[in-house]
């Protein structure tokens, strides 16, 4: 081989000598057919040369070339001798890499510490004893001892309570794996670690099939975690081929394969496979050449039930690594190798070799120490005091990360591999060794275990023991079989105690029946206990409800006034007086009387308390508390009482609140509500009788009006109390809340010509503009939002009525701050009528509401009638889109011209009697003003009201009275002037809305209302401009009633061309003769230069905002042209 190293040194020695740099001699024991796959010179040589490149590129050796001496010592011993001694006595060189093999590397470190030369460990060197500084302390290797993968592998046994393993490893004829699972051996039988049992340890040969299948069936019966360690890309495909073909890849297996070379899943090869996106390799499963084997498939699905530890494969250039893949036997080859020996020459290899990537980085490791050094003198960088340490170091390489430990070999970071659903390599966790611990830390690279590791095993980590056994014949014992007696036991003691408890429960039941008997029978009455009242001297048994004075109690009073409005009767019972009702008799059955029970039970202070019915007479007879104030209606109908604002407050408020009571509970509804119902006790306090009692006949037929009372649904269905809804009370409510604030009957009958069935009949038919009770009340403090709440419940759609809690909680909002309670209230007012004259208060409580008046008819002026209807009623007006509206705009041609003749005053008074006559015109034509500014005019039709399609009609109805009046108008101070206004009118939709809060404005929004600006500004004087939308809509709907003349196509701003109209007039009103020209060919006109008649003919264009207002207009300079004075309109054909 002479000749071989010989042509190196010529090839270096040439280049040395032309660049003048250090020579680094680097002697190197390789092999070349020992385990050629995996550290074969042919296919890792490469890796020196790329190293070198490698290191230049990044800045490192270049002060240095490098002169390579190869010996292919093949790990022979005696070969390692020869070449060491070759190396280090006979030619000094400063570096040896290798031999790639532990026995070889040992005999190699005892000569480099004997001649103290660093010699740089690569290849088969794991083994723990190459990394005692006292023996070698000179040799780096960039491989973590094997003891510390056996240290990894306990870990993850003890992370997921594995304590059973079988040991598999291949055969070599180096050994390799064999001396790393007799360390991972005794690192498991470590007693200082988690126990785990080594139940088999067994070598297997990828050539012999049947040892290899042996081996494998029988794992199957003793264990189902197998940690199995093998050299070649070969032997780890044909591992997971046999499991997959043996059934050794169910959810009971998990397969580790131990490794350090950091390739995980992967395998070395440049064919043109797939790769991990994580290490750029190819994954090892696939085929080792480029014509598929048809196994890719049985090998995935072995893999799936594998798990890798490893040497970090997180390779940061994997661009580099694909370079070194796809060259490294090409440099081999290639100067400065040059190796020309029959296996380089003939290499067909299809990848690097196994180890090739850690031979780029012992080199890597070597270049960096060697530049750190600082110099390139050989006592420097040769003495090994100062080169050593400075390989105590960390860099990235293409094993991943290189941390150099003390003891010169690489700290361990290992990491566990497993595949994902898309059998993508992803790292499951870090198991990392800091300070010479023997003890992993672990880093876990998931949250959720059981879909991140365990995907491929059905989400469910295997145990290390079946739950059957590894035969499948240790089940756990059925249960019934194991408990049998027990269960048997257990169910006489079961069933003694279920009769006991029986026997107690059905005594209780027993008891609770017997209570709930006599609860269910206290509603039932007895009619002997019922005894009327001694005939007084009116000569009548029925309660009279006058209320009278506070000092007149007990049967004083019952005797006074007149009688009840209902079929009513007080009597005696149990020594108090009730109120009771007659009912005709029928049958009742179980849920009527569990409805009386809960009748019974129902409180609250703005309820009449149920207490029971008498059936055991000819009639029924419902009792009740008496409210000794007698009925809201007989309250009403004496006129005699005066009621402020807040006593009619209080008394609304309880019907409310009754009512939301019977709304919540089981009877859902009263559905017979009106002022006879709601009866008044002592303390002015509403109470709402009548209840619950709609499966009951009354004894005598009720009338008619009292469907006054009724919603227009139920009348239109003739609905009972059980098809009613909730809202039919509240339509209830709100007329006996109008009975209130007007003090008055129901709909005022005594001031209405309509009598009640007309007033029925109204109602039922509903409309539009459905008849309900005029509130008209003579006290002036009530709150608008009464008013409005009051009618809000009595709208025609019950959908339409608020709940009867909504109507409470807004009361509760329209509570007067100051005032809590009526009674303290009525005693108010008695103290103010004692010290304030009737006369004086009647006189402010006009001038208030005078003052009240005029607010709401300015407000009325500003805004329109609906608007300040829902303002005063403190609601917001959100924004209201229209479909279809017309919209006016006028000017006041030369009205800059006009004022300057004028004063300010003359002005202003020529303003207001002319707008003056225009609103005036407008309250005519049912057309909505929204502002004047100026001496512009903005209206518009069909909001807030809409009108269908009227509006086009009543714009120009009075665009043309517009037009008439100015005619006849004479301005007082200037007799000879006269005033002419130009229009501009559009239709289409707009959107309207209030503005503002301090001064509210109502102001419309859109572009109809932009283009009726321009409409006008475009326009002529004393003549209405309209647009192609307008004048649609006007003679669609409207045909023949008013003469329009086309203007032609006119370009309008901000719009383009657009044809517009003139209106000239009412059909019949209109002569022919004075029809405007459309072009310039039918009327002549003056010949002027094209430029300046354009000018002179282009009206002013004037920007209008939303709400209209803008500049005022500028006088035309065409005024003066005869023909332009009779016809008003363009004279220049537009093309």
């Amino acid at each position: 081989m002479s000749s071989y190293w010989l042509f190196l040194l010529y090839f270096v020695g040439t280049v040395s000598a032309q660049t003048g740099k250090t020579i680094i001699k680097v002697g190197i024991a390789a092999a070349q057919k020992t385990q050629s796959a995996s550290i074969g010179w042919n296919v890792c040589g490469g890796a020196i040369p790329l190293a070198v490149e490698y290191l230049k590129r990044n800045g490192y050796v270049g002060d240095f070339e490098f002169e390579y001496h190869v010996e292919f010592t093949e790990c022979d011993r005696e070969s390692t001798i020869r070449a060491g001694l070759f190396f280090m006595k006979n030619i000094s060189v400063d570096v040896v890499i290798g031999p790639p093999c532990a026995e070889a590397l040992r005999t190699m470190g005892t000569l480099g510490t004997l001649y103290k030369k660093p010699v740089l460990g690569w290849g088969f060197v794991s083994q723990s004893d190459l990394s005692d500084l006292n023996r070698f302390p000179y040799m780096p290797t960039v491989l973590p001892t094997s003891q510390t993968l056996g240290y990894a592998a306990s870990k993850l046994m003890e992370l997921y309570k594995w304590n059973k393993v079988a040991l598999l490893y291949y055969a070599s004829d180096i050994n390799y794996c064999q001396g790393v699972m007799n360390d991972v051996e005794a690192t498991l039988n470590d007693p200082n670690l988690y126990p785990v049992q080594i139940v088999m340890k067994s070598q297997i040969d990828v050539a012999d099939n049947v040892t290899t299948n042996a081996v494998l069936q029988a794992v199957k019966s003793r264990a189902r975690i197998v940690l199995w360690c093998a050299q070649l890309g070969g032997e780890k495909r044909d591992y997971m081929i046999k499991i997959a073909q043996l059934g050794l890849d169910d959810n009971e297996y998990v397969h580790i394969m131990l490794s350090m070379r950091s390739i995980g899943f992967g395998v070395q090869t440049f064919v043109g496979k797939t790769t991990f996106k994580q290490s750029g390799l190819t994954p090892v499963w696939e085929a080792f050449s480029n014509v598929t084997d048809g196994l890719e498939t049985i090998a995935k699905q072995g893999a799936t039930n594998m798990l890798v530890i490893d040497l970090s494969s997180d390779v940061k250039d994997k661009d580099y690594l694909q370079y070194m893949q796809k060259n490294i036997i090409n440099y081999v080859r290639t100067p400065p190798m040059n190796c020309m020996t029959p296996e380089c020459t003939n290499s067909t290899a299809s990848g690097m070799g196994a180890y090739a990537r850690h031979l780029f980085d012992v080199v890597y490791l070597y270049g960096i120490a060697l530049t750190r050094t600082n110099s390139t003198s050989a006592g420097v960088y040769d003495d090994m005091s100062k080169l050593i340490p400075q390989m105590v170091t960390s860099f990235d390489g293409l094993t991943g990360l290189v941390a150099i430990n003390q003891n010169l070999s690489r700290m361990p970071l290992y990491q566990v591999y497993g595949l994902d659903p898309s059998n993508e390599q992803v790292s499951l966790m870090n198991l990392t060794f800091s300070n010479g611990s023997t003890v992993a830390t672990v880093s876990l690279a998931y949250q959720n275990e059981s879909s991140f590791v365990w995907h491929f095993w059905g989400g469910v980590r295997p145990l290390a023991t079946p739950i059957c056994g590894f035969l499948g014949k240790s089940c756990p014992i059925p249960f019934w079989e194991q408990y049998r007696v027990l269960i048997f036991v257990a169910a006489g003691l079961i069933l003694l105690m279920l009769t006991t408890n029986i026997v107690c429960v059905g005594c209780m039941i027993k008891n609770k029946r017997e209570e709930q008997a006599r609860i269910n029978s206290e509603w039932q009455v007895p009619f002997s206990k019922l005894r009327e009242l001694e005939k007084k001297r009116h000569g009548t048994s029925k309660r009279s409800l006058q209320s009278g004075p506070s000092t007149v109690t007990g049967e004083s009073r019952l005797s006074s006034g007149s009688e009840f409005c209902e079929n009513y009767t007080v009597m005696m019972y149990e020594k108090d007086m009730v109120l009771t009702m007659k009912y005709q008799y029928l049958n009742l059955n179980k849920a009527d009387m569990e409805r009386f029970v809960k009748m019974r039970k129902l409180e609250h202070e703005n309820l009449n308390k149920f207490i029971g019915l008498s059936i055991d007479s000819s009639l029924y007879i419902s009792v009740t508390k008496l409210c000794s104030r007698g009925s809201l209606q007989d309250i009403l109908s004496r006129g005699n009482f005066s009621m402020d604002y807040f006593f009619m407050f209080c008394i609304i408020r309880d019907i409310a609140e009754g009512m939301d009571y019977l709304h919540k509970s089981f009877l859902r509804l009263h559905g017979n509500l009106r002022s006879a119902t709601c009866l008044v006790n002592d303390s002015w306090q509403v109470k709402l009788a009548e209840f619950g009692l709609d499966n009951l006949l009354e004894e005598l037929t009720p009338t008619k009006k009292r469907l006054l009372w009724a919603a227009p649904e139920v009348l239109r269905g003739s609905l009972t109390v059980s098809q009613m809804e909730p809202s039919a009370d509240v339509f209830s409510f709100a007329i006996i809340a109008s009975e209130i604030l007007t003090k008055k009957e129901a709909w005022d009958l005594q001031e209405r010509k309509e009598a009640y069935d007309e007033i029925i009949y109204m109602v039922k038919k509903g409309g539009s503009f459905p008849m309900r009770p005029d509130i008209i009340t003579d006290v002036p403090d009530v709150n608008p939002s009464l008013i409005a709440l009051v009618k809000d419940c009595w709208s025609e759609a019950p959908e339409d009525r608020p709940s009867a809690d909504n109507i409470c909680a807004q009361l509760r909002d329209l509570m007067p701050k100051t005032k809590s309670n009526l009674m303290d209230h009525v005693f108010n007012m008695l103290e103010e009528y004692t010290s304030t004259l009737e006369v004086e208060v009647e006189e402010r409580t006009k001038e208030l509401t005078l003052e009240k008046k005029k607010a709401d008819i300015l407000l009325s002026r500003m805004l329109p009638k609906q608007v300040a209807e829902r303002l005063k009623a403190g609601q917001t007006v959100e924004p209201e889109g229209f479909d279809s509206v017309t919209v006016f705009f006028s000017d006041v041609v030369k009205f800059t011209i006009l004022a300057a003749k004028c004063s300010p005053f003359q002005v202003v008074n020529l303003l207001n009697d002319l707008y003056s006559n225009f609103d005036t015109i407008i309250e005519e034509h049912g057309v909505y003003k929204v502002e004047s500014i100026g001496d512009g005019y903005l209206c518009v039709s069909g909001l807030p009201t809409r009108n269908g399609y009227a509006h086009i009609k009543q714009i120009v109805d009075m665009s043309l009275r517009f037009m008439d009046y100015c005619r006849n108008f004479k301005i007082p101070h200037l007799p000879r002037e006269r005033v002419e206004l130009r229009i501009g009118v559009n239709s289409g939709p707009c959107v309207a809305g209030v503005v503002g809060l301090s001064m509210p404005r109502y102001c419309l929004f859109g572009d109809t209302v932009n283009t009726a600006s321009r409409m006008e500004s475009n326009g002529k004087p004393s003549l209405i401009h309209m647009s192609t939308a307008a004048h649609s809509l006007l003679t669609s709907h409207y045909p023949h009633q008013y003469e329009t003349n086309s203007r032609g196509e006119v370009i309008i701003k901000g719009k383009g061309v657009m044809e517009t109209f003139w209106v000239l007039g009412k059909s019949g009103d209109v002569e022919r003769s004075a029809t405007p020209p459309v072009t310039q060919e039918r009327w002549p006109v003056k010949t002027v230069d094209t430029v300046e008649t354009v000018k002179a003919l282009t009206p002013e264009a004037r920007s209008v905002s939303s709400h209209g207002s803008r500049p005022s207009s500028s006088s035309n300079n065409n005024n003066n042209d005869p023909l332009y004075r009779q016809y008003k309109m363009d004279t220049l054909k537009l093309s």
